[in-house]
C-alpha cells in the first residue's frame, strides 16, 4: 500500500493552521528548496530538489482552498500515522489514486479520468506575485510617470507607437514598484534571496500583460 501525502507535515504547519500560516510556510519552504539555487548540484541532488518543490506545491494547492482542504482532511484523518508520510515521492501518485476528489478536471497530459497535478512553478509565481503588485496597484504617481515617461521614449525608437505604449506600460509599473518601496526595483528582487531565474519568472509575472 503506498503512503499517503501529509500535507501539513510537508508544510511543517499544525493541522490547525489558518489559511495566512499555510501560505506564510509555503513562501518559506518554497524558497529554501528551490531547485534554481542547486546551481551546481549534482542530477540526483537537483532531482530530489525537485520532488521536493513539486510536493510543496501540491500541498499549498491542496490545502489552500477550504473546498479541497475539507476533502483532504477527510482522507488524512482515515489515515493511520504510520500511513501518512513527508516524502516527496508520496504526493507523486496522490491526484492519480485521488482522481476528480477536487471536482479538476484532467489537464494536458493528464490520464482520462485523473485531475492534474500542479503546476510547481506556476503555484511558486502566482503565490509570490503579490509581493509585487499590491504595491504596483498602490500607486504614487511620481516615479510611476517618470517611468512611464522613459519606458515610452524608449518603446518609440524601438518600435514606433505600438513600441511607446508598451514602454509606457512597463516603465509605469516599475517605477510605482520604486513609488511603493523606496528602493530600486532590482533591491526589491534581490531581497527574495532568488537565483536570477526566480526574479526573471517573477518579473515576467508582474510585467507579462504588457507584452
Amino acid at each position: 500500500m503506498s503512503q499517503f501525502p501529509d500535507y501539513y507535515a510537508i508544510l511543517d504547519i499544525p493541522k490547525t493552521a489558518t489559511q495566512d500560516e499555510i501560505r506564510q510556510a509555503y513562501k518559506k519552504e518554497s524558497l529554501r528548496t528551490h531547485p534554481d539555487r542547486l546551481v551546481n548540484a549534482a542530477p540526483s541532488v537537483k532531482k530530489r530538489a525537485t520532488e521536493n518543490f513539486q510536493a510543496l506545491a501540491d500541498a499549498y494547492y491542496v490545502l489552500s482552498d477550504p473546498t479541497r482542504r475539507r476533502e483532504y482532511d477527510s482522507l488524512h484523518s482515515s489515515r493511520s500515522s504510520s500511513e501518512r508520510s513527508q516524502d516527496p515521492s508520496s504526493s507523486s501518485t496522490f491526484f492519480s489514486q485521488f482522481s476528480g476528489l477536487f471536482g479538476g478536471g484532467a489537464g494536458p497530459g493528464a490520464p482520462n479520468g485523473q485531475t492534474q497535478q500542479p503546476d510547481a512553478e506556476g503555484v511558486f509565481t502566482d503565490v509570490f506575485e503579490e509581493l509585487l503588485r499590491p504595491e504596483v496597484e498602490r500607486r504614487v504617481p511620481w516615479w510611476g510617470y517618470f517611468g512611464a515617461a522613459c519606458g515610452g521614449g524608449i518603446g518609440f525608437i524601438v518600435a514606433n507607437v505600438p513600441g511607446a505604449m508598451v514602454g509606457a506600460f512597463a516603465g509605469n509599473r516599475l517605477g510605482s514598484i520604486r513609488d511603493a518601496k523606496g528602493k530600486s526595483v532590482a533591491a526589491v528582487f534581490n531581497e527574495l534571496g532568488g537565483s536570477q531565474k526566480i526574479l526573471r519568472a517573477l518579473a515576467l509575472k508582474v510585467l507579462g500583460s504588457a507584452f
